[in-house]
């Protein structure tokens, strides 16, 4: 059976205030604070990402603000160490109550199991687990930079396929790759594998630091179950619409 699709908006902010002061905007009201003990209520709000710049700046409170607000959270901080190491942030992590979190696949088979056990122990309080992915490659990585500064030989297209592979095999429930990639990821790994993808642009948007781009048409017609968009909507003038118009394309 093939998963549901759905669109997560990356908050790339710098603070908290930004980051209401967006959704808020987005959702064109300021709706009453749900108060809950377990994070993980859900009220039909947009999916959000939270990654790295955010969440140094703010910490576990983010997240807890944003589920009382009713908002399914990707919690994005690519985990890469040793296998030891990432099964005990993986357990503060689980406590968190997040929807979803990744990690470098780059860290191996070994590494991405230690993930998913240390996700599950800290996540055991909930009904709900949430999803363990694994990064492939950057979407601002291309064929030149692979090979010339990564000194990986192999295609693109091999390097995701493995990467996805040893995903799967370490017990993971999909993969972050280009949207170029999500259907050769579902031949080879199933359809219930997710394949989330960044790197989602209008056809009127620049790339910026983006190389292998799709629009939300193109990404949903290749196969990808999540899109992950972050400055055609929360740069527009009217995010609400661009949000809007991502949903329409893609679902």
């Amino acid at each position: 059976m093939a998963n549901q699709r759905d669109v997560i908006i990356a908050c790339d902010f710098k603070c908290a205030d930004e980051t209401i002061q967006f959704l808020d905007r987005l959702t064109r009201i300021r709706d009453e604070v749900i108060s809950c003990d377990n994070y993980r209520i859900g009220t039909g709000r947009p999916f959000v990402k939270i990654g790295m710049e955010l969440f140094y700046a703010e910490g576990p409170e983010m997240i807890k603000l944003l589920k009382k607000r009713g908002h399914k959270i990707f919690l994005d901080l690519k985990l890469h160490d040793i296998p030891n190491t990432v099964k005990k942030s993986m357990q503060v992590i689980g406590g968190y109550g997040v929807d979803m979190v990744n990690v470098h696949a780059a860290g191996g088979v070994r590494m991405m199991q230690a993930a998913k056990e240390g996700l599950m122990l800290g996540a055991a309080r909930f009904a709900d687990k949430p999803k363990l992915i694994a990064v492939t490659q950057l979407t601002s990585t291309d064929e030149e930079t692979l090979h010339k500064e990564l000194l990986i030989d192999r295609p693109m297209n091999e390097v995701v396929r493995q990467y996805a592979l040893n995903a799967r095999e370490a017990g993971l429930d999909g993969v972050v790759c280009s949207a170029f990639e999500a259907a050769e990821i579902h031949e080879v790994c199933g359809a219930d594998f997710l394949t989330v993808t960044p790197g989602i642009r209008f056809v009127e948007n620049t790339n910026d630091d983006q190389k292998r781009v799709m629009t939300p048409a193109q990404a949903k017609l290749a196969g990808s179950d999540y899109i992950v968009v972050g400055r055609p909507i929360t740069a527009a003038d009217r995010p609400i619409d661009a949000y809007t118009r991502c949903k329409e394309e893609f679902l």
